[in-house]
């Protein structure tokens, strides 16, 4: 009898495995944000977890306005090449770079409403880029619909050829300038409705829902998975942000300042430290960055320490170590695929240094100004308006100092901005005025005297 029921039991085991095993596995991604790393990040892990998983399609859940065209390219590669059937169902956006991914897969489904198209390449401000760009995007989306190859017919005697996706459509998309007869005229970019979509065959029905787009793609018995982000996903993605990431460029670039300025490990320095290692770590763990920028950032800081404690003076090594810090920086925003586009590879670096330097500019003048506020102004000493008598222990400021303010003098020691100056037989301790380095032995005037300390300005001969 147990061997009767333990047999029964395994049969059933082995149907109801067999039954779960025919059901085709349908693996949803979701594209509906900006187009950028962060959207790449998610949509690559969602693949590999799909190829892990040995699912059967591949479903894109788009609603997106576009975005960068670098990570759009790497997405239109990803799905061109992936080995199983692509499918995306447009639920209400896809234009610009989501018109290009939308076209780089097998099938395309659009809710009543949606639309595809507008894909000109823009800036920020959302004016047209020239047409060097333009000439680049309209091969990359033509190309993209020829992927998908076309049948060589025969119409009134002469040999036809017609592609699934007409290309001159597609071009038509990014350039006003392409006319495709009895679709759109010149002169305005093409945007497809769902209806115009099918009739050109830019897709392959109209759905109002997930599982019936997958019905209308002819798959009945099926299981929908989903890659769900992570905690650790989702903070890579907000450190991976360009705010965020200029956000902290701007600490580096601040604390490393401020650090100069009052030597010794102090809060600037922890948080330039803090800075560079939520910089670093996401853009290494998603392999935006590797060791080499690590290491030439590393290089650049240990340059400009050098520079400022060692060598005195301002030249090569200073210089060499700003370059360096600036280049990693630079470097690192920048994925490693994109050493591979050529074409868009002067651009990319273009654009991540003036992210960069624009970031470091900002990042320079506000330390600057708040250098001056923190230590400039008695209104921000974060001292307490208590009264300090010195039977409590506290201990007075000679003020006898103040005499001295109008005398000339020379600096005792290198002034980076603060040091010593000697005036007649007295040394004290002095910050230069302007912020600016001065030499050793050069003339000096004193300006003013505040906090306990004089403030020095360069007599110039």
């Amino acid at each position: 009898m147990k061997r009767l029921l333990l047999c029964i039991g395994l049969l059933f085991c082995l149907l109801s495995a067999s039954a779960t095993g025919d059901k085709a596995i349908v693996y949803k991604v979701d594209i509906k944000d900006e187009i950028g790393p962060g959207i790449w990040r998610l949509v690559k892990k969602s693949f590999d977890r799909a190829t892990e998983e040995r699912a059967d399609y591949v479903l894109i859940h788009m609603n997106t306005y576009g975005g960068m065209v670098v990570y759009a390219d790497s997405l239109r590669s990803l799905i061109l090449n992936y080995p199983k059937p692509v499918w995306v169902f447009i639920d209400n956006n896809a234009a610009s770079a989501g018109a290009l991914i939308s076209i780089a897969c097998d099938k395309i489904y659009m809710r009543e409403g949606a639309n595809i198209g507008a894909a000109t390449v823009v800036n920020q401000t959302g004016e047209a880029m020239p047409d060097k760009y333009q000439s680049y995007m309209r091969s990359m989306i033509r190309a993209t619909a020829q992927a998908h190859g076309k049948d060589t017919v025969t119409e009134n005697g002469k040999t036809v050829v017609r592609w699934h996706r007409d290309p001159r459509i597609a071009e038509a998309m990014v350039d006003e300038r392409v006319a495709v007869e009895g679709v759109s005229d010149s002169g305005k970019i093409l945007t497809f409705t769902p209806h115009e979509a099918m009739q050109h065959g830019y897709c392959e029905g109209i759905a109002e829902s997930v599982p019936e787009v997958i019905r209308e793609a002819g798959v009945t018995d099926y299981e929908l998975r989903e890659y769900r982000p992570t905690t650790m996903d989702r903070l890579i993605g907000f450190l991976i942000s360009p705010i965020i990431q200029g956000l902290l460029i701007m600490v580096i670039i601040g604390g490393i300042y401020f650090e100069l300025q009052t030597p010794g490990v102090g809060f600037p320095l922890v948080a330039a430290v803090t800075a560079c290692l939520l910089y670093f770590a996401p853009l290494y763990l998603e392999g935006f960055a590797n060791y080499v920028e690590i290491i030439l950032f590393v290089v650049g800081l240990v340059l400009l320490l050098l520079e400022i404690f060692v060598i005195p003076g301002f030249g090569v090594a200073g210089i060499l170590g700003i370059l360096c810090i600036v280049g990693s920086l630079a470097l690192s925003g920048i994925d490693n695929f994109t050493f591979e586009f050529l074409p868009d590879f002067a651009g990319a670096i273009i654009r991540s240094l003036f992210f960069v330097i624009s970031c470091s500019l900002i990042s320079v003048v506000g330390s600057i100004w708040l250098s001056r506020k923190l230590f400039g102004s008695s209104r921000l000493n974060f001292a307490l308006h208590a009264e300090q008598r010195v039977e409590e222990g506290f201990v007075g400021v000679d003020m006898t100092v103040k005499e001295e303010v109008g005398k000339e003098g020379v600096t005792f020691t290198d002034l980076r901005p603060a040091g010593k100056v000697e005036i007649g037989n007295d040394i004290y301790d002095a910050v230069s005025n302007t912020g600016v380095f001065i030499q050793k032995g050069e003339k000096v005037k004193i300006i003013k005297y505040q906090a306990g300390q004089v403030y020095v300005e360069k007599l110039v001969p």
